[in-house]
């Protein structure tokens, strides 16, 4: 019995930590699907829609990177909350398309997965809940410390920043980020 004991406990052991690992990625598969459907009514209806009742932000863009099939809907904030369901708007960041610096963050295992095959020349695509769409070109990437991310707060073009933990492939925190510039490049309603 006690030989049977051992490899049953470590089968459960090993399941339990993969249904923990494949939880986040199902949460966040199924958190945007409820957001994409509550961003849509937003455009639609020109008002904030919470995707459930007891979540702390709402949807406020789109951003799509269609070379790659990229796509995920934004929160506003960055609550560790607001994260765990998609990107989230930098509160002290201006809204995409206003002149200024737009940025997003988002965690590089699930939401913001697809920046590692972003390349410099990318069209990336925002869309706000307001229903305005903008463009940007993805002109460089930097690897930083998450104390030193180089984004100018007084810039005077439009411009985007996607940012993420660093490296892609890490299991544990860490004082990197990566963070991607993007310059607009075409405006329309």
């Amino acid at each position: 019995m006690p030989r049977l004991l051992l490899p049953l406990t470590l089968a459960l052991m090993g399941l339990i930590l993969f249904g923990d690992g494949a939880c986040i990625h199902a949460k966040a598969w199924l958190a945007q699907m409820l957001l994409e459907r509550a961003f849509d009514r937003s455009v639609a209806t020109g008002e904030v829609i919470k995707p459930w009742s007891w979540v702390d932000t709402w949807p406020v863009a789109r951003i799509e990177v269609k070379r790659i099939g990229a796509s995920a809907i934004v929160l506003e904030g960055t609550s560790g909350q607001a994260l765990a369901f998609g990107p989230g708007h930098i509160p002290q960041t201006v809204d995409a398309g206003e002149r200024g610096v737009a940025v997003y963050a988002a965690h590089r295992d699930t939401h913001f997965r697809f920046l590692q095959s972003v390349s410099v020349g990318d069209v990336i695509e925002i869309t706000r809940r307001d229903g305005k769409h903008f463009r940007y070109r993805a002109d460089y990437s930097a690897v930083v410390r998450d104390d030193a991310s180089g984004i100018d707060p007084a810039a005077q073009g439009v411009e985007l920043v996607l940012a993420t933990c660093w490296p892609f492939d890490a299991v544990t925190p860490g004082p990197e980020r990566y963070v991607l510039h993007a310059t607009s490049i075409e405006t329309r309603e």
